[in-house]
C-alpha cells in the first residue's frame, strides 16, 4: 500500500531563529574571501563555526594586482588568516597547517615549498612560517617586511601599519640568514641603523622606516629565497 503523502503548513516548520543570521553572515564572508572551491571553503567554515574557532574569511575583499602574471595563490589577506588560526601558540602541528591551509584552498605545491624551505618536521615555528609566507609575496626582503608590518599592525588600513621592532627583527634576522647573501655583521649594522627611530617610536617600526633602503631590496638572485618563494619569480 503506498505511503499517503504527507503535508506540512508553515507552523510545522521549524526554523532556529538563528538561522538567518548564520546564512547572512556566511554569504557574507563568502563574498569577501572568494574561495577557489566554495565547497572546501564551506567545509572549513562550518567546521570552525561549531568549534568555535577563528572562521577562514577574509576582513575585506582583495582585488586582483593589474601586474600579476600567474595565480600566486598565497596573498596578504589569507596570510592574515593563517596568523591569526595559528598564532596564539609558538608552534602547530604540521598536520593542523595542512588542514588551515586546505581550507583556504591554496595550493599544495606551494605549502610543500614553504615548508621544505623552512626544513620543518613535524612541528611548525609559526613566525618562521609566517616570515616565509611574507617572502612568498614580497619577492624581496624589505618589500616581504613591508608585508609583515602591514598584516601583523593593530593601525588601520592606511595608517602607519606599525609593529614591535623586536618583532620585526625576529623576522627580518630569520629571512635574511635564510637567504644566505647577508652576512652577520650586515644585519647587526642594518638593525642598529633603525635603533634612534625606535627609541622616538616607542619601540614600533613601521615601513616608512626601512622601504627605502634599497641596497637590500634589489633584484634577488636565482638562489635567494625568494625566488624560491615567489610564485612566477624566474619567468619573464
Amino acid at each position: 500500500m503506498p505511503v499517503p503523502d504527507t503535508f506540512y503548513c508553515a507552523q510545522q516548520i521549524n526554523i532556529p531563529p538563528k538561522l538567518p543570521d548564520i546564512l547572512k553572515n556566511f554569504t557574507k564572508a563568502a563574498i569577501r574571501t572568494q574561495p577557489k572551491d566554495l565547497l572546501q571553503w564551506c567545509s572549513a567554515y562550518f567546521n570552525a563555526l561549531a568549534k568555535g574557532e577563528c572562521l577562514p574569511v577574509k576582513e575585506r575583499l582583495e582585488m586582483n594586482v593589474a601586474t600579476q602574471k600567474t595565480d600566486t595563490g598565497l596573498t596578504p589577506g589569507l596570510l592574515k588568516i593563517l596568523h591569526k588560526q595559528l598564532s596564539p601558540r609558538p608552534a602547530c602541528s604540521k598536520e593542523e597547517l595542512q588542514m588551515k591551509w586546505k581550507g583556504l584552498c591554496l595550493p599544495t605545491a606551494q605549502l610543500e615549498t614553504l615548508l621544505s624551505l623552512g626544513s620543518f618536521d613535524s612541528e611548525v615555528a609559526w613566525m618562521e612560517f609566517f616570515a616565509l609566507g611574507c617572502s612568498a609575496l614580497g619577492g624581496t626582503l624589505m618589500s616581504s617586511l613591508k608585508h609583515a608590518c602591514e598584516i601583523l599592525t593593530n593601525d588601520e588600513e592606511g595608517g602607519p601599519a606599525r609593529i614591535p621592532f623586536d618583532t620585526f627583527a625576529q623576522l627580518y634576522t630569520y629571512l635574511a640568514r635564510l637567504d644566505g647573501d647577508v652576512q652577520q655583521d650586515h644585519i647587526d649594522s642594518f638593525l642598529n641603523s633603525l635603533q634612534p627611530q625606535v627609541a622616538i617610536q616607542d619601540g614600533m617600526i613601521k615601513p616608512v622606516n626601512f622601504i627605502h633602503m634599497d641596497d637590500m631590496d634589489s633584484t634577488p638572485s636565482s638562489c635567494s629565497v625568494f625566488s624560491r618563494t615567489t610564485p612566477g619569480a624566474e619567468q619573464d
